[in-house]
């Protein structure tokens, strides 16, 4: 199912994400222009689509709201480093590869909020991309990484306490750069590794609320 990026109402515009909706039930609104006092009425009739879709859970972002934010996407900036003692083998996917490293990315990004899942249309842009790596040790898969310049779009290990390993492999290709990445702050885990990479929260980019 296609993100609608322009989704125009009598109450004002939004873009749509759709496409988790196969595989996780779930859509997003982020509300681009509004009228005066139309929110509501906006988020009622983008909301209809969404469930007419077959959204379960719905989320949106981009107005004031008096609510608590269920999730925030935070960003976090640092300087690339690398542990020599954690540096371990690089593969960039190939045609022949990127398969598997889509499967693997969509498994392991299966329970990230927000994260997206990745189609068979999408393997060619990861091989064209030339960010997209696999971490080995001695032959044995540890985790996968991508990268679009200095700004790290995710990683994933594979093996138990695998994360520091594969971040600091994919730093290397990149060392002493500035580096940025997005995370949402209900991801723990990954916020705690950040950290413990030298990374810290520069920014928020984006406040998601829930729709009912």
């Amino acid at each position: 199912m296609k993100d609608i990026p322009i989704f125009p109402t009598e109450y004002g515009v939004a873009s749509l994400g759709l496409n988790e909706i196969p595989y996780r039930q779930e859509a997003y609104i982020q509300i681009q222009d509004a009228l005066e006092g139309m929110v509501p009425q906006l988020l009622k009739e983008c909301g209809d689509f969404c469930r007419a879709c077959g959204a379960q859970r719905i989320y949106w972002s981009g107005a004031s709201c008096d609510q608590e934010p269920v999730m925030q996407l935070l960003k976090m900036t640092g300087t690339a480093w690398v542990d020599p003692q954690k540096l371990e083998s690089l593969f960039p996917v190939t045609e022949r590869t990127v398969e598997k490293w889509r499967k693997i990315y969509n498994e392991r990004m299966r329970n990230v909020p927000q994260s997206r899942t990745l189609s068979f249309a999408q393997e060619k842009e990861l091989v064209d991309s030339g960010g997209a790596y696999f971490v080995h040790r001695g032959g044995e898969l540890l985790g996968i990484g991508w990268l679009e310049d200095t700004k790290l779009l995710a990683i994933a290990s594979v093996q138990p306490g695998a994360g520091e390993r594969v971040a600091h492999t994919m730093m290397s290709l990149i060392e002493g750069a500035a580096m940025s990445l997005e995370v949402m702050s209900t991801n723990t885990k990954a916020i705690t590794l950040y950290e413990k990479l030298g990374l810290v929260t520069t920014g928020l980019v984006r406040s998601w609320y829930e729709l009912k």
